[in-house]
């Protein structure tokens, strides 16, 4: 790739702080650390030459560089080529098979289907860390700002997991470009230098004086810039220069300093200017390219002398810029012609087998005006950069086509195309600005209702709006006499999108009756049909209705390979409270994630899992999920998952994090509109409070919840619990009748089991006995501990207002012991009291030996324990496989143990105490 000459090292003047925190971070890789640091400033500011300074003593390093090339960035990955060299890459064999796989066709040395960036991140960290085992590694990068967005998601991935690899990463950025994707990393602002020196340096390319006012003003104009400083005097003579009557006018520094280096260019042969033009506009900079792109323009090798001559540039395997100003100034010198003219000539240059990307951007660049040829060539690229993982440069290379197509129909399908494209980039921006600049008229039927379903996604993606499901209803019945398995996809997509997004009011109700006058789905019924039918069924006409064809849906997912809409899957489990349903398909649909490396849908399956594991009672193992959960969003950027970190704090009953937690995320779900999300946290702040004994609160935060209408039917057992303990059961008679008719319907354990413990808290004498009976047999006979507990510390409760002391005691002991061994501090407190009420003290709660352990090293030591190794380890969480074996040497060093078979028996000793407990 084109670079920059680095300057030369004695005009490095006054930066001794810059240098100083350059030096500290390069002597924490000696020490096994890692260490990212980004420079920010303007352009010539200094920061290519405190780069080089890291370079030259950065002593027993390995070096790896890249360098951002604006006319780069539409080309994917093309930065990543760039680091990923030779030296890299045949160590791909290394990697665990997803990571290897991902890289492989991000890189191009594979096939294979679209990597997801995230898992190519994680590879490219793995990679470094590889590479620095033995030896340390220094990454800079420079120019950052210009890295295609491919290539600076996956090293901003990387730089944030970095801890102790032996890496440090330097990553200059020129302001006031944006790059959000390094955004949150240690910064180092690089200012101008002070007058002194800047004074100092001026100095030294002007050997024959200046005039102080002169001196003063070039000094005061450049604000200390110090390549401004050195490219400014060039060109003027002594007596000019000393006068001050050849300076340019008030321009901003960056423009001043291309203005100077267009001035060198223009003393400059033609031929060399041209063969400049080639250098500058085929983005890596590739000698052997280069020469020979100009030798079909006539222009010899011996025609780089001048520039060379000049300090333009240097020669060798790469064809290297002193500064990408020079590069801005020989591009902006040349006229239209010039740059079709040397664009074709590179296109030609390319070996299509080789490069097809690169060959057809050129020849698009080349083209005068509409060329089908040309744009049909575009086309047939992007279909093969997609199937490499390339979704940004399929975009743009489609987004070329479709300016480049002269039919204006074929325009028309391309525009969708195109859309699509950016849409499944990531760009929902470039998608929507592809989408308004369409021309509907000029599109059949089956076009307007893909572009109307893509501004309904675009939609939901952009803004988790309320207006995504009825644009999705839209589009869906649009396009029913087209294309009914996309019709029925779309209701399937509308009705997912009503449930996470808004009430279910009377807008669900119209999109859910819309949806069961579809078509039916042709023979036989995929697993997502009965997936449609059941949920139009429920909520038109109810359970009853729906309840058995959602049921077919759900044994279908468990027992068949249709892995499309798992998610919405799993949450009808969580509807129809079949507990284990949603453990195994939430399971599920973590592993494929992994399997897959679909990282960015990663995040969400683990925070579903994660909820269905609260209820088994491990919230250790929840705790680690979404720890995972987290680090994969903090990793990536993406957004988190929040509504399940307020849920199992509930549970745990912290008061404090939990208020805190929930009062933001609240806010943020009623300014989205997000109704499941404020379910959900009305709902955990009901368990919360019935936990802490705060029973008024609770019932109006369940009341709230159940009003909703969005978490259906899990807040009745808040409500029913929280009236009874304040003396107003009545208020919860009509939500218990709806309890009743749903658990009839689904006839889960869970359900019935829930039943029966709510109906209890409404009975009197052997009734409610009985049923307090019937609830522990039921809730004990699936994974519900959490849940279990709760019957058996209400069973208690009842048995001691009944004056029945000892059976009091031996329940409000077993719930006290299992909510202790679990971690659930409200309710266990509440037991404690309710115990001795009772005329017994609960015994003090024993500290375990895993809660010395931070949430992430108890996360590596349970992967640990379930037999994965380092690199598997590192492979889930997001870490390099040398930081694991950091954090697990923390972990043996913390619980006195020396290797991971002691390592069991910890943990396994802490497990046998919590089934103990569940036993007695």
């Amino acid at each position: 790739m084109v670079g920059t000459v680095p300057p030369e090292r004695s005009r490095l003047c006054d930066r001794r702080r810059e240098c100083a925190a350059l030096d500290r971070l390069l002597a924490t890789v000696h020490e096994g650390r890692s260490g990212v640091l980004v420079l920010r400033g303007e352009a010539g500011i200094g920061k290519t030459a405190l780069l080089d300074h890291a370079v030259e003593t950065a002593s027993g390093c390995r070096i790896a560089r890249v360098t951002g090339v604006e006319s780069e960035m539409e080309l994917t990955y093309a930065g990543l080529h760039q680091l990923c060299g030779a030296e890299m890459l045949h160590r791909l064999d290394r990697l665990p098979g997803p990571q290897r796989d991902a890289l492989g066709s991000a890189v191009g040395q594979t096939a294979g289907a679209a990597p997801d960036r995230f898992l190519v991140g994680l590879a490219v960290l793995s990679l470094l860390a590889d590479v620095a085992e033995k030896r340390p590694l220094l990454c800079v990068v420079e120019d950052a700002q210009w890295l295609d967005h491919a290539s600076a998601l996956v090293l901003a991935i990387a730089a944030r997991r970095l801890q102790v690899e032996s890496v440090v990463m330097l990553i200059a950025i020129r302001e006031p470009c944006a790059a959000p994707e390094f955004e949150g990393l240690p910064e180092l602002r690089v200012e101008g230098l002070p007058d002194r020196d800047a004074r100092q340096l001026l100095a030294s390319v002007t050997p024959g004086g200046l005039d102080a006012r002169v001196r003063d003003r070039i000094v005061a104009e450049t604000q200390g810039n110090p390549l401004a400083l050195l490219e400014l005097p060039r060109g003027l003579e002594p007596a000019e220069l000393a006068a001050g009557f050849g300076l340019p006018g008030t321009l901003p520094v960056p423009h001043r300093i291309e203005e100077s280096f267009a001035r060198r260019l223009e003393q400059l042969p033609a031929a060399t200017r041209l063969l400049l033009l080639a250098a500058a506009v085929e983005p890596t900079g590739e000698a052997q390219l280069v020469w020979r792109a100009a030798a079909q323009l006539g222009v010899g090798i011996d025609a780089a002398a001048p520039a060379q001559a000049d300090g333009l540039l240097e020669l060798g395997g790469r064809i290297v810029f002193r500064h990408p100003l020079v590069r801005s100034a020989v591009y902006g010198a040349a006229s239209p012609d010039q740059r079709r003219t040397v664009h074709g000539a590179l296109a030609d240059a390319i070996d299509p087998g080789l490069d097809p990307e690169r060959r057809a951007w050129h020849r698009a660049h080349a083209a005068p005006g509409p060329d089908e040829g040309v744009a049909d060539e575009l086309e047939r690229t992007a279909d093969g950069a997609q199937g490499r993982g390339s979704l940004v440069a399929a975009a743009t290379l489609l987004e070329r086509a479709v300016a480049l197509t002269p039919d204006p129909r074929r325009r028309a399908e391309r525009v969708l195309t195109a859309a699509q494209a950016n849409l499944d980039a990531g760009s929902a921006a470039a998608a929507s600005r592809l989408l308004d600049a369409a021309d509907e008229e000029l599109l059949d039927e089956l076009g307007r209702a893909r572009l109307e379903r893509m501004r309904a996604r675009i939609a939901f993606v952009t803004r988790r709006g309320r207006d995504a499901p009825p644009l999705l209803l839209r589009a869906a019945r649009r396009l029913e006499p087209h294309d009914v398995r996309l019709a029925r996809e779309t209701y399937l997509e509308a009705l997912d999108a009503a449930m996470f997004a808004v009430s279910l009011g009377s807008g669900v109700l119209e999109l859910a009756e819309a949806a069961r006058a579809a078509p039916p789905a042709p023979e036989p019924p995929q697993a997502s049909d009965l997936l449609l039918d059941g949920l139009a069924a429920l909520l038109t006409e109810g359970y009853a209705a729906g309840v058995p064809t959602l049921k077919r849906a759900l044994d279908a997912y468990l027992h068949g390979d249709d892995l499309r809409w798992l998610q919405p899957a799993t949450r009808t489990a969580w509807w129809l409270w079949d507990h284990e349903a949603w453990l195994t398909l939430t399971a599920r649909a973590v592993q494929l994630a992994r399997d897959t490396g679909a990282l960015s849908q990663l995040p969400l399956a683990l925070t579903h899992l994660a909820a269905a594991t609260v209820l088994t009672g491990d919230l250790a193992a929840a705790a680690a999920l979404l720890e995972e959960a987290r680090s994969i969003t903090t990793a990536t950027g993406s957004p988190s998952i929040p509504p399940v970190e307020v849920y199992l704090a509930a549970w745990r009953g912290l008061e404090p994090e939990y208020t805190r937690r929930a009062e933001e995320m609240l806010a943020d779900a009623e300014a989205r509109g997000e109704g499941l999300a404020i379910a959900i946290i009305e709902y955990s702040t009901a368990i919360l409070h019935n936990g802490l004994g705060n029973h008024g609160i609770a019932l109006a935060a369940a009341q709230r919840a159940c009003a909703t209408g969005e978490s259906p039917q899990w807040a009745i057992p808040e409500l029913v619990e929280a009236a009874a303990r304040t003396g107003r059961p009545e208020l919860a008679d009509t939500d218990m009748h709806k309890l009743c008719d749903f658990a009839t319907s689904t006839g889960t354990e869970l359900a019935l089991g829930l039943r029966a413990r709510c109906l209890a808290l409404l009975a009197r004498g052997q009734a409610a006995e009985d049923l307090f009976r019937e609830a522990i047999d039921r809730l004990g006979r699936i994974r519900t501990r959490a849940h279990l507990a709760r019957a058996h510390l209400l069973y208690g409760e009842w048995l001691r207002g009944e004056r029945r002391r000892l059976d009091a005691r031996e329940q409000l002991r077993t719930a006290h012991e299992m909510f202790v061994s679990m971690g659930v501090k409200g309710f266990a407190d509440r037991a404690a009291r309710e115990l001795l009420a009772s005329g017994e003290r609960a015994p003090k709660p024993r500290v375990e030996t895993s809660s010395r352990l931070t949430a992430q090293e108890a996360q590596i030591a349970r992967l640990a324990n379930e037999g994965l190794s380092n690199q598997e380890i590192g492979a889930r969480l997001f870490l390099s496989p040398r930081t694991v074996e950091y954090h697990l040497h923390k972990v043996f060093t913390k619980l006195g143990i020396g290797s991971r078979t002691e390592l069991g028996n910890v943990l396994a000793g802490v497990a046998a105490n919590g089934a103990q407990t569940e036993r007695r």
